[in-house]
């Protein structure tokens, strides 16, 4: 099992939108840079949106942060991209055997440390903010446009 993209692209989208400021930033612009469809983009902008990390105009007005990088973790991002149901990242599997000493006890074994684990992730993902990634990106992009002959 994978987290969900959403999550990903939901930082990308973030990080677009911090480091081309001078970009119109509509969902087929964004959709270009993440290589996917803009109908996905427009999904994913919409949950931001309702989280209150971007603004939307509607048409073809674009995205802006609503939010400084600063204010904004994460697991804001997390959340805000439903990437699971609160408490349920790892799913245990269907329908073990109850007449089964393992099967009738493994579920409440296993989601004890699965919540652990859980808090944990989201812990980290609390402890960085988009600032601290987009400042790590930034670096990144201009290291790799350093090292790039000018064409």
């Amino acid at each position: 099992m994978q987290i969900s993209s959403r999550f990903s692209i939901g930082v990308h989208i973030l990080s677009l939108l911090a480091i081309r400021t001078q970009d119109h930033h509509t969902s087929e612009w964004i959709a270009a840079s993440v290589g996917t469809n803009p109908v996905v983009i427009r999904r994913v902008l919409g949950q931001l949106k309702k989280a209150e990390l971007v603004h939307v105009r509607a048409g073809s007005g674009g995205a802006t942060l609503a939010k400084t990088l600063e204010e904004i973790t994460l697991l804001d991002v997390y959340r805000a991209v439903e990437v699971v149901e609160e408490d349920n990242l790892f799913h245990v599997h269907e329908q073990p055997n109850p007449a089964c000493p393992v099967g009738a006890n493994i579920e409440s074994v296993l989601r004890l440390l699965t919540l652990k684990a859980q808090s944990a992730m989201e812990g980290v993902l609390a402890a960085v903010t988009m600032r601290e990634l987009v400042d790590v990106l930034a670096k990144e992009i201009e290291v790799k446009s350093a090292a790039r002959p000018n064409v």
